[in-house]
């Protein structure tokens, strides 16, 4: 007997515990892609597979749709698996172990992959079904979206017609995602120059500051480590001759940075006033974040003195002067989303090499010529101390559309079924409907799923009851899109 047999929708159901037993994490997804294939094989649908094993499936409206607007469904098909310590599952080759604990649908010892397997589960439903009324579908699976976007990046979608679209990759029930932001990594390279002193050195480390996620926690005001370090070292070096040896602090750049740690040369007469400044500051930045960063924290260490070769006072200042005036943070929200960051920054990483320090930032904006500026500007304040600024990957941003069909017959839909207002909201984060609204001119989008809980963990759990309030609305979605 089947784990999920007799679980509404049962349809979906059957579909997401095929789809559990298929490997499919991020880059091992051939065998999910095929499996897709034979769906449409099996059916006499129209599909096309890709080189990056992308699927696309079409499937003609049902009576008295035949003529309506074309309708997207879209998710991806591969999932973050991981495992517990104690798991001899190999995720590569071997399926999931589901369990069922009262409404909640996991797997044994590893992730469950309800992102995004449920959006699969949920289109192949739509269009295996012969009573459920629809416009004509064009059902896109895409792979690899959790390590970068890859396969919507990589679509052609030349050959297709549909302009509105249901991207069901959302984990809160009743909430409705209509905007996005793009973005990249800006990383800006100052060169590195250095010599020989003679000078004791001062080891700082701030650490415990809260950080959190770039896109989603930038919001909350949080202190950026990174930039804190930048203001101590201010402080220090217009009170105190100095020069830096090594600065380097965050783990990633859409990570607000929760340590930075540097190290500095000073006259050995001068160490006493420079430690009264560092402690100075960090005690008035403490202050300022008692809120937000409530346990940060300060550690320094004096090194004897010694001949070393450190980094110029042109590069020193450089890399100071770089650090507290680069934009950080907010820099505007959304007018007409009340609490949505439309554009922001993050310097995530900041690293010592033998020939610069590099400053990286996480940029994102849900106004794509907001984020070019945004970059331009960082480009030029690099450029001003004789340093260079790359790009990596970039990704467009999803505008909130001020008037949508879509988002219009899915708010009413919702109000019909469940007697209230969801709620439609932006996020500061990637969606695959950026790349799409990119690719696609004109493209009316909404995003929304079930809700799920601790999505990418070994404690993933996907609601059974609101799968099926999920797919409920998706049928009256389609219903009133004739």
């Amino acid at each position: 007997m089947r784990v999920l047999e007799g679980k509404k929708p049962e349809k979906v159901f059957e579909f997401f515990e095929d789809i559990a037993g298929i490997p499919h994490g991020s880059g091992n997804v051939e065998q999910i892609s095929n499996y897709l294939v034979d769906f449409a094989k099996k059916r006499n649908l129209k599909y096309r597979q890709d080189d990056s094993f992308n699927v696309i499936i079409w499937k003609d409206g049902t009576k008295g749709y035949e003529d309506s607007d074309t309708v997207i469904i879209q998710g991806h098909m591969d999932m973050v698996a991981v495992k517990t310590a104690d798991s001899n599952k190999d995720m590569e080759k071997e399926g999931l172990d589901l369990e069922v604990n009262g409404d909640y649908l996991s797997a044994k010892n590893t992730s469950l992959g309800g992102d995004d397997g449920i959006a699969v589960a949920y289109a192949l439903a739509v269009i295996d079904s012969d009573d459920i009324a629809h416009p004509p579908i064009e059902a896109i699976f895409t792979v690899d979206e959790e390590i970068g976007l890859l396969g919507a990046a990589a679509l052609d979608t030349s050959d297709l017609k549909g302009k509105l679209m249901l991207n069901l990759d959302s984990e809160d029930e009743g909430f409705f995602t209509v905007s996005c932001a793009g973005g990249g990594t800006a990383t800006c390279n100052l060169p590195l120059h250095k010599e020989p002193i003679n000078a004791q050195i001062i080891e700082l480390r701030l650490y415990d500051f809260a950080g959190g996620h770039s896109g989603m926690e930038i919001i909350k005001g949080g202190a950026n480590a990174n930039c804190i370090m930048g203001r101590v070292l201010l402080n220090v070096f217009q009170n105190v001759g100095m020069r830096l040896v090594s600065i380097n602090g965050g783990e990633k750049d859409n990570v607000i940075a929760k340590v930075s740690e540097a190290a500095i040369a000073v006259n050995k007469e001068a160490v006493d006033k420079a430690k009264e400044i560092i402690e100075k500051t960090f005690n008035e930045v403490k202050e300022e974040y008692r809120t937000t960063d409530p346990d940060a924290k300060l550690q320094t260490n004096v090194i004897e003195e010694q001949f070393m070769d450190v980094m110029s006072g042109a590069t020193t200042l450089a890399t100071i002067i770089s650090l507290v005036n680069m934009p950080n943070g907010i820099q505007r929200m959304n007018n007409e989303i009340e609490g949505m960051v439309q554009t922001s920054l993050n310097l995530g990483i900041l690293r010592t090499t033998e020939t610069n320090v590099a400053l990286s930032y996480s940029v994102r904006s849900s106004v794509e010529s907001e984020k070019q500026f945004l970059i331009e500007k960082l480009r030029s304040l690099t450029e001003i101390f004789g340093g260079t600024l790359e790009m990596s990957g970039e990704y467009p941003g999803w505008e909130y559309k001020a008037d949508s069909k879509i988002r219009d017959v899915a708010v009413k839909a919702y109000e019909e079924l469940y007697k209230e207002e969801p709620v439609v909201e932006g996020i500061h984060a990637g969606l695959e409907c950026g790349l799409f609204a990119d690719k696609i001119e004109g493209l009316d989008a909404i995003s929304f799923g079930p809700t799920m809980k601790n999505v990418h963990t070994t404690d993933e759990m996907l609601s059974i009851s609101s799968t099926e309030r999920t797919w409920n609305l998706i049928t009256k979605i389609l219903e009133k899109l004739k």
